[in-house]
């Protein structure tokens, strides 16, 4: 743990909390004038920062606004926006009220939304802008009608609607300004003071079939957030720069409520196209991110490593060796070295410039929500970044384990958080109990019990293995197993990660279910596919009929090299190229980017028939 400065160690404790409003509450109240939340504002084009105190005031007027609307404790209540002040505003007006607040992605599908708003029953949505509410007005009628139950829509970028009143003839709809200009903001009201009651709603993204509401409770958000800074210190000092969305729960217990926990500030990420220039102008100490964020940092890391002089790449190369090698003494794993004498010199000339991209003073970084890869993690170690790899699921509220700054395995996603515990169960599927544990599936007492044992165990779905120390190492997916037609089990992750370290791959799935062997469906880095057909010759599309097979010779080469070190039966002996990149408007990816195989498998039926024609 790293030491921080112990006048700047302000954790509230669960017990005085007790809600997730009742944080707020406590926050506002220990330090007022400390800066909450830093928010870039679009009208004046310069960054912006509210206080507790002056956060505390909006949520009155949102309170006051949402109380207009003749609501009871338990009514749902949803949101599509991107992070922004207004988001926590909103949310935490509708906690205090004891209402139950739904988040939706503002990438999602418009179906989907539709879906959650009908199956959670909102009766309030607060969307970013107009476009939003056209998107689902668009859509045929027999979904349209799903969003029938709201009585309010609020627009928060209401331009569109005119400064006084409503331009779509639909009473409903409102801009956030006339919504909030009649209250009258009194004391911020906390009405719900039950911690085992419901909090919010989370739809998991659903990877096949509808997604399903997970209730968690104030507790099980409060527990997870407090064990979680019993191993990761934060502090007053604090900067947190969030990007990843809020409804996405990682981001949401860990940016959001953990930092209001800690009395860090959290400054918000334009977009993600501004990142770069973010991490430049907040200079954050902390972030919670996926691993693509490093993977994409990664391959332009390598792809200019690619265009350089041979020197470069050997003294890139020779910093990260030195750099782990150090990384492993330092952890008691590993013999010091002569080497490591060297650091302060290859630090300057080469950690010091990548990391200062990140802004320069970034303490720890805490990666979740899926799998980083071995290489990926070993370049930003061996860089210097204490990156520090966890595990969990929106079910579990979501942090289940998280390495440690002194007790870090980057294969590993590190030992549970205090008061979590886990067993491995049939098939090896890692099980998780603690007060993290959600409180059940909206209106799906069936796929609670499927998933929740009577003595309150939640099955993950992933295969895992524990060692002697406790830490947990991820090797699988039960339902994403390729069953060869030999009778071979091959989980594809781990094939598909090592085939991504190639910084021509960026997407990645494979196929064989019941086939005799293995291929791959691959979708190509832009800016590396141009230089990829350059190099080789190609000048067409990479599936154009007249040069497909020497292209598959190629790419197939480029794969073997990268799985070369998996067993002799999980050969990969086809590959495709897929001009469309899969996206969540397509339909191929969820909210939380993870693929949807049943639809990239049903959409390209036929390419992957081809491979197995004659065979």
């Amino acid at each position: 743990m790293q030491t921080k400065p112990q006048d700047m160690i302000d954790v509230i404790p669960v017990e005085q909390a007790q809600t997730l409003d009742g944080l707020f509450r406590e926050r506002v109240q220990r330090s007022p004038e400390n800066v909450a939340y830093r928010y870039f504002n679009a009208i004046t084009e310069q960054w912006a920062s509210y206080t507790w105190s002056e956060m505390n005031h909006f949520v009155s007027c949102w309170q006051a606004a949402l109380g207009q609307e003749t609501l009871v404790r338990g009514d749902r209540v949803a949101v599509m926006m991107r992070n922004c002040p207004e988001w926590v505003m909103f949310e935490q007006a509708a906690l205090g009220l004891g209402l139950v607040v739904v988040p939706l992605y503002t990438d999602d599908r418009a179906e989907n939304a539709a879906y959650i708003l009908q199956h959670s029953g909102a009766k309030v949505l607060l969307l970013e802008n107009l476009k939003q509410w056209n998107e689902l007005l668009a859509l045929p009628a027999e979904i349209k009608q799903q969003t029938d139950g709201l009585q309010r829509i609020a627009i928060l970028h209401s331009a569109e609607l005119g400064s006084t009143g409503n331009d779509t003839k639909d009473p409903r709809v409102i801009p956030v300004h006339d919504w909030l200009l009649p209250v009258q903001a009194g004391d911020v009201q906390h009405l719900n003071e039950d911690a085992r009651s419901l909090a919010t709603i989370v739809y998991t993204s659903g990877t096949s079939g509808p997604p399903k509401g997970v209730m968690l409770s104030h507790h099980n958000i409060l527990t997870n957030a407090h064990a979680s800074l019993e191993v990761i210190a934060i502090s007053q000092q604090d900067l947190l720069l969030s990007f990843l969305p809020l409804s996405h729960t990682f981001e949401r217990t860990s940016g959001y409520y953990l930092a209001m926990m800690a009395g860090a500030t959290t400054a918000y990420n334009r977009a993600i196209s501004e990142l770069q220039q973010d991490f430049l102008i907040i200079r954050p100490t902390l972030m919670f991110s996926v691993p693509r964020i490093f993977e994409r940092i990664n391959s332009g890391i390598q792809a200019k490593l690619a265009d350089g002089p041979a020197f470069a790449r050997w003294l890139f190369n020779f910093a990260v060796d030195v750099g782990c090698s150090r990384f492993e003494h330092q952890q008691g794993r590993g013999a010091w070295n002569p080497k490591h004498l060297l650091w302060p010199i290859l630090k300057r000339l080469v950690a010091d410039k990548v990391l200062n991209k990140l802004g320069g003073r970034l303490l720890y970084v805490i990666s979740g929500g899926a799998e980083l890869s071995p290489s990926v993690s070993r370049t930003f170690i061996g860089l210097g970044l204490s990156l520090l790899q966890g595990y969990g699921m929106t079910e579990s509220s979501p942090v289940v384990s998280v390495n440690r700054p002194d007790d870090n395995i980057p294969a590993s996603v590190g030992r549970t958080i205090p008061g979590v515990e886990v067993k491995l169960g049939e098939q090896d599927a890692l099980l998780i109990r603690g007060p993290n544990v959600m409180l059940g599936y909206w209106n799906n007492p069936e796929a609670t019990k499927q998933i929740i044992s009577s003595d309150g165990w939640l099955n993950s779905g992933d295969i895992a293995r524990i060692d002697d120390q406790g830490h947990i190492f991820i090797t699988g997916r039960l339902k994403e197993i390729v069953v060869l037609s030999t009778g071979e089990k091959i989980p594809p992750a781990d094939m598909e990660s090592a085939i991504k370290r190639d910084s021509l791959f960026e997407q990645v799935m494979i196929v064989g279910e019941a086939r005799s062997f293995l291929s791959v469906l691959v979708v190509c880095n832009a800016g590396a596919k141009e230089k990829f057909m350059a190099r080789y010759g190609f000048d067409h599309a990479l599936n154009q009929e007249g040069q497909k097979n020497r292209v598959e010779e190629v790419l197939l080469d480029r794969v073997t090299r990268q799985t070369s070190g998996f067993p002799g039966y999980a050969r990969i002996r086809r590959v495709a190229v897929i001009d469309e990149p899969w996206t969540v408007e397509n339909g191929l990816l969820t909210p939380t980017q993870k693929l949807k195989r049943g639809k990239v498998m049903e959409k390209y039926r036929e390419v992957i028939d081809q491979f197995y024609i004659g065979r």
